[in-house]
């Protein structure tokens, strides 16, 4: 029997999945029966012996529909005596793709070493109540490095909690209390330990933050003898909703002080981890923004790129990664998209790519219109972009708004004036921008 050799189940479900994915309808009761005599090498007449139908009616009408049905599906001629090779080929075409797209996937996973952030971190979460300040635009590789992170100290026998500040729902991030709560419950969750909220939370006497507080310092952190990481990713969610920034902003910096003096708070390692500047206003000793090691991640340099297009499949030369670089920088996500499509379609040029990728036909597109959007609901920074991209220059903007373009990821600061970050955005902005 050959390696990819098919059983009755697995044609059975290629052949129903085919046929419902180019004509909408399943299997009948009466194909199937058909397909079952036909793949035990029956004659019609031994399949009409279980059937109210003649062996003819099997034979001219239901069985003729069922080969039709399955040769255009399969996109070659079938019939009873080759449908099994024809499916067994389906089933390695099914491989093949499942396997190219776990390669991909592989890809895009692939960590790249920014030394030495990582290892500067890692020392970091080894030290009590330590504190770690990550912030870089969207897909700069935040979150792989918090995940990385994780694993590390994992090793070390510590407790981990990663903890995506976005799944906090719109009704819990409109109210401290709400919110505290619902962080105490699903830090516990991830914990595996049982929810003892009731025990702690005093609604009578208490204030939120000092519940909060308690769960930590008398349940959460002395439940097991060794250091709790705690990442806490998309933080800025909580930044529209100033009384729950605030609170719980000001309360990480008051852990992480307390840790100086209390040794259940020196259990306590946290990674704080935003993508935007913090623009509410914070008392400069109640906020988490001003101490413990900042972080921030450069872009992929020309060797990181060539090295992670092997990974891709792809032996380029440096002028190649010099052309992507020209559009896109070493923006982490914009190259791995990159590499992605050149992967997935090999027909497909670099030039061909790179000539389409400040448009609305390229593989940024809808990257590029996600900014554009986010752009006009704030006209002061769609006309700072905008003076920007035209500039012969570099410009010198608003401190604030510069540094808002900056963190959406659309400009680069050369001393205290901006330029566009790449080609892409340059190219892209001034055509949508230009009447």
């Amino acid at each position: 029997m050959s390696e990819n050799s098919i059983n009755f189940t697995e044609a059975s479900q290629i052949a129903d999945r085919v046929v419902f994915e180019q004509t909408g309808k399943h299997l009948t009761d009466l194909e199937i029966t058909i397909f079952r005599g036909a793949w035990h090498n029956q004659t019609y007449e031994e399949m009409a012996v279980n059937t109210d139908y003649t062996a003819s009616y099997l034979h001219r009408i239901v069985g003729q529909k069922l080969w039709e049905r399955l040769s255009t599906a399969l996109g070659e001629k079938v019939g009873k005596k080759n449908f099994k090779t024809a499916l067994e080929r389906k089933l390695c075409q099914n491989k093949q793709a499942a396997n190219d797209a776990a390669k991909i996937d592989s890809a895009e996973e692939t960590y790249v070493e920014r030394p030495p952030l990582e290892s500067r971190c890692y020392e970091t979460l080894l030290q009590p109540g330590s504190l770690i300040r990550i912030k870089a635009p969207a897909g700069m590789g935040k979150t792989l490095l918090s995940l990385r992170m994780l694993e590390g100290v994992a090793t070390q026998n510590y407790r981990t909690v990663y903890l995506n500040l976005n799944l906090a729902a719109e009704t819990e991030c409109s109210n401290l209390d709400k919110f505290l709560q619902w962080f105490c419950v699903i830090v516990g969750k991830k914990m595996r330990i049982k929810n003892q909220l009731a025990d702690y939370w005093d609604d009578r006497y208490s204030s939120s933050t000092v519940n909060c507080t308690e769960y930590f310092e008398q349940y959460l952190l002395p439940s097991e003898d060794s250091p709790l990481v705690l990442c806490l990713d998309e933080v800025e969610r909580i930044f529209p909703y100033h009384q729950v920034a605030e609170g719980f902003l000001g309360l990480l910096r008051a852990w992480h002080e307390d840790a100086k003096i209390n040794e259940t708070w020196k259990q306590l390692r946290l990674m704080v981890v935003h993508a935007t500047e913090v623009y509410i206003p914070l008392n400069i000793n109640q906020s988490p923004f001003n101490v413990g090691v900042p972080v921030e991640l450069p872009e992929f340099k020309p060797q990181q790129i060539r090295d992670l297009a092997r990974c891709y499949g792809l032996e380029w030369n440096l002028n190649q990664v010099n052309q992507l670089m020209k559009m896109v920088g070493g923006h982490p996500h914009l190259v791995q998209q990159a590499l992605s499509q050149l992967r997935i379609y090999q027909q497909l040029t670099l030039d061909q790519l790179l000539a389409d990728a400040p448009t609305e036909a390229g593989i940024y597109s809808h990257h590029l219109r996600e900014n554009l959007l986010s752009l006009q609901k704030h006209p002061d920074l769609l006309e700072a972009l905008k003076q920007v991209v035209f500039a012969a220059k570099p410009v010198r903007l608003d401190s604030t708004i510069a540094y808002k373009l900056q963190s959406m990821g659309l400009v680069q600061m050369q001393g205290n004036d901006c330029t566009p970050r790449c080609d892409l955005y340059a190219k892209y902005f001034r055509d949508r921008l230009g009447n």
